[in-house]
């Protein structure tokens, strides 16, 4: 009986045409299912239940014709009835909400169970991270873009970038053009941890940024533990190459690749395509794992591991554990918030791989 060779991603290099980025503007695997009622408020947290408030109350009042030309006309407002019908004209601008708070507090489950929420067509709702809608923009042009998404009835965007002053002006933007055209927007970011419990760091920052728009939203602090952690034991250590080798030989959709060599073959294909990459796969091994060497090398890392968590790829490794993956310069630099987003993510998929050795 011939032995399968288990495929290896640096033999992938996927092309994704711009239809399929479109139509990919769901929540991802991970919180298909995800709904307000799935998610659990830790009891000491108080802001968590009252998220879930407000926004079941923003999806309800989302219902209703598309409100073209909203920015004109007026559409609801943020302050006291918040997500409820008033007789009194409201102010100009559609309704638009901030989730603020730090890493694993559930923001995405929350964001994804707001899509889920709203009553319209999927076709009129788009749901994607940061990354993704720059990626967009840079597949379809931006008045392209603008023309694909103006006609929905909510954009929601995962993971608000504010370390990269040009792709947040190019969204400013391109926000600005939906805002205009009655485009409801959601949006998450995090709270650095090292500003855990100083107020709206973040909330501050992200409205900051979106100078014209920040009136289109109501930052909503969601405060709380990385919820990936909360009871459960340490990342568990690293395997040794052999034991990585045999479970994938072993795991139907298991790839195989040798850590830097991987590296360097997503310097060769397009961020845009790294779900793509991922196709099929069950499992993801990897052997040798070391320090990432550069910035750009670890930042093409990062949305790799976004897209290993939104489809739920367990990832099976050797060689140094994940939390040593970025150097200390990195975690303190300016991109420090992708950097322990990705330890948070990579160490709940490695946790999810466990059960592949045996």
């Amino acid at each position: 009986m011939t032995e399968t060779v288990p495929p290896s991603l640096c033999d992938r290099e996927p092309h994704v045409p711009a239809d399929r980025l479109v139509a990919e503007m769901v929540p991802p695997p991970r919180f298909d299912s995800v709904r307000f009622d799935t998610y659990i408020p830790d009891p000491n947290q108080p802001s968590q239940t009252e998220a879930v408030r407000v926004l079941e109350g923003f999806a309800a009042g989302l219902g209703g014709a598309h409100a073209a030309g909203g920015g004109k006309r007026g559409f609801l407002g943020l302050g006291k009835g918040f997500g409820k019908a008033r007789a009194a004209k409201a102010p100009a601008g559609p309704r638009g909400v901030y989730l603020d708070g730090g890493y694993g507090v559930g923001k995405t489950h929350l964001l994804a169970s707001l899509w889920h929420a709203t009553p319209a067509e999927s076709s009129l709702k788009a749901f994607g991270t940061f990354v993704e809608l720059t990626n967009l923009v840079g597949a379809l042009g931006f008045q392209k873009t603008v023309q694909t998404l103006s006609g929905h009835r909510l954009l929601c965007i995962d993971e608000f970038e504010l370390d990269d002053p040009g792709d947040t002006v190019l969204v400013s933007t391109l926000l600005g053009k939906l805002v205009d055209a009655g485009v409801a927007l959601a949006a998450t970011s995090n709270t650095l941890p090292g500003k855990l419990g100083e107020g709206r760091f973040a909330a501050v920052d992200f409205l900051r940024e979106i100078q014209g728009l920040a009136a289109h939203f109501r930052p909503l602090r969601i405060d709380g533990e990385d919820y990936r952690h909360r009871g459960l034991p340490e990342a568990p250590a690293p395997f040794t190459d052999e034991e990585v080798t045999r479970a994938a030989y072993a795991t139907e959709g298991a790839s195989l690749d040798d850590f830097p060599s991987l590296l360097a073959h997503l310097a060769k294909v397009h961020p845009s395509r790294y779900g793509a990459l991922t196709d099929g796969l069950r499992a993801v091994c990897l052997t040798d794992v070391q320090p990432v060497p550069d910035q750009s090398t670890a930042l093409r890392l990062v949305v790799l591991a976004d897209r290993l968590y939104d489809r739920e790829v367990p990832v099976l490794a050797s060689g140094l554990p994940f939390d040593r993956l970025f150097s200390e310069e990195m975690l303190n630099g300016g991109y420090r918030k992708k950097y322990f987003r990705a330890i948070s993510r990579l160490t709940a998929l490695v946790r999810d791989a466990k059960g592949l050795v045996r």
